[in-house]
């Protein structure tokens, strides 16, 4: 009988305790568990990995990036070589299956490449955003700034385009997705891209998932 309600009394104080400790935890903002997140990486070849071994892409670098940093999610490739910001809104709608919790947009690069107009691009942009806005997802908007071909009154309508949608829509903002190489000129920075100078070599892309990192993690923290 006494190891009976000893065992009785164990249990009994030995649940509570557990409670009283999960409790705590709450109050103080230390999650117990946590759950896993899905963020949908929207984009071109450049998210796509054009060119590269699977495991040496953008998506997965930046999946292993965020994990090796502490953070439970699963991102999916949305990327499509060859896309544009007109393919992007056509596809939009049912690429936001019901799991993605966040999404990145990096698109316009391509409109670049075929001398898009910026206002056809901006339309085109502004239908994805408002696509997420309307499911109450948030976003990351990865600008890819023009090069001076087209002329400079191209280039400035081009490189609006990002940094006014992002303010409009209330979203986190990268001003390129080619900040991690750096500041230098192009061709000193040959060494991070394929032989066509349009995508970057396994090299390139883990640098320029280490300039990503940062705020793709500030995405995550703002799914509720």
């Amino acid at each position: 009988m006494g190891l009976r309600l000893f065992l009785k009394g164990f249990l009994t104080y030995g649940v509570r305790a557990l409670r009283g400790k999960a409790l705590a935890l709450v109050l103080m903002g230390a999650p117990a568990w946590a759950e896993p997140v899905t963020v949908l990486a929207f984009g071109d070849s450049l998210t796509q990995g054009y060119g590269l071994p699977a495991e040496d892409g953008f998506v997965p670098k930046l999946q292993d990036w965020l994990v090796a940093h502490g953070d439970e999610v699963t991102l999916i490739n949305g990327g499509v070589s060859g896309d544009t910001t007109a393919g992007g809104a056509a596809r939009v709608e049912w690429s936001l299956t019901p799991e993605v919790d966040a999404m990145i947009v990096a698109l316009g690069g391509n409109d670049v490449l075929r001398g898009i107009a910026p206002e056809i691009a901006r339309t085109n942009l502004t239908s994805i955003l408002e696509v997420a806005a309307s499911r109450d997802l948030p976003v990351l908007l990865v600008g890819l700034p023009a090069p001076g071909n087209y002329g400079a009154q191209y280039k400035a309508a081009f490189d609006a385009i990002y940094p006014d949608l992002a303010e409009q829509f209330d979203v986190l903002y990268l001003q390129s997705f080619f900040t991690g190489l750096g500041e230098g000129q192009p061709s000193e920075l040959q060494e991070f891209f394929q032989a066509d100078g349009i995508h970057p070599n396994a090299e390139g892309v883990t640098q320029i998932v280490e300039g990503m990192g940062p705020i793709v993690q500030e995405l995550i923290g703002e799914i509720e």
